[in-house]
């Protein structure tokens, strides 16, 4: 293991002949297929030696088929997947994963919390109990959340203390807004758990297709304060990036933002921390 290496923590592919995507009905820029073909054309140039593929739907067989999909790559050495945190067989549903084609690459789940209409859900007894077992398996729970569930999110991870939670998107700040607050104060609360780390990835998409480097600033800076590099990591989010930024300018904009860190501290967010959280356990 190495702490040089870049790895995109976290990036998307579907096929839409396989698995229909109505939340693309609206987004013709990225409304076909990407495949693994198309992420190796685009993560290759930019330099990155692995990536984690992460879930798009809340469905245990496209899970089923990203770890085939990763099994049969030489660059997506994670996958962070789904399965009902809510049912009683969590276990059970991350055993039958682990068990099929490429199921050693399963390195964490993930819910798109950030559609569910409750701010609470992540608080839910069920959904407690499925987080346990997602830490008894060894994984890590991806959070995606928008800043007015990030209470319960800081709830959540205290009561799963020995759980590692990764933030995605930074809780999806409104930076076409410039707005700061009370996302940062709730960002540094979710900070002050130890077992939570997070994604600069995403924040292309929330400032718009007008952005400048200067509009991440102010976000990148909170987050580096609040985490720190050795809990900070980059994901691109592509292909969804591509609504604002191509692959290669979101890392760029990255390498920009945290030019100020040392060396060390900045193979730890384009890699070292994506090596401990998802792929150190493989």
């Amino acid at each position: 293991m190495t702490a040089a290496r870049r790895i995109d923590a976290h990036h998307h592919l579907w096929d839409l002949s396989a698995r229909p995507q109505e939340w693309l009905d609206e987004l013709e820029v990225i409304r076909r297929d990407f495949g693994p073909e198309d992420l190796c054309a685009v993560a290759g140039p930019a330099g990155v030696d692995a990536t984690v593929l992460v879930q798009v739907l809340n469905d245990v067989d496209e899970t089923a088929e990203f770890l085939a999909v990763a099994g049969n790559s030489d660059l997506i050495e994670g996958v962070v997947g789904w399965v009902d945190l809510t049912a009683p067989d969590v276990a059970e549903q991350l055993d039958r994963l682990r068990s099929g084609p490429g199921g050693d690459r399963l390195v964490g789940v993930r819910h798109l919390v950030q559609a569910e209409p409750d701010p609470h859900w992540l608080l839910r007894a069920d959904v407690i109990t499925g987080l346990r077992a997602v830490r008894d398996a060894g994984l890590a729970y991806d959070v995606l959340t928008r800043p007015h569930q990030l209470p319960a999110a800081v709830e959540a991870v205290r009561t799963v203390p020995d759980l590692v939670f990764v933030l995605d998107h930074l809780s999806k700040p409104d930076i076409a807004g410039r707005s700061l607050e009370p996302w940062a104060t709730h960002l540094a609360a979710l900070a002050a758990s130890p077992n939570v780390t997070a994604k600069l990835s995403g924040l292309v998409t929330e400032a718009g297709p007008q952005w400048t480097v200067a509009d991440f600033r102010p976000y990148v800076d909170v987050a580096l304060e609040a985490f720190g590099p050795e809990r900070l990591m980059i994901g691109t989010d592509w292909p969804v990036c591509l609504l604002a930024a191509s692959y290669e300018e979101v890392l760029v904009v990255a390498e920009e933002l945290t030019s100020g860190l040392s060396a060390a501290e900045r193979d730890l967010v384009f890699g070292g921390t994506a090596e401990r959280v998802y792929l150190g356990a493989k």
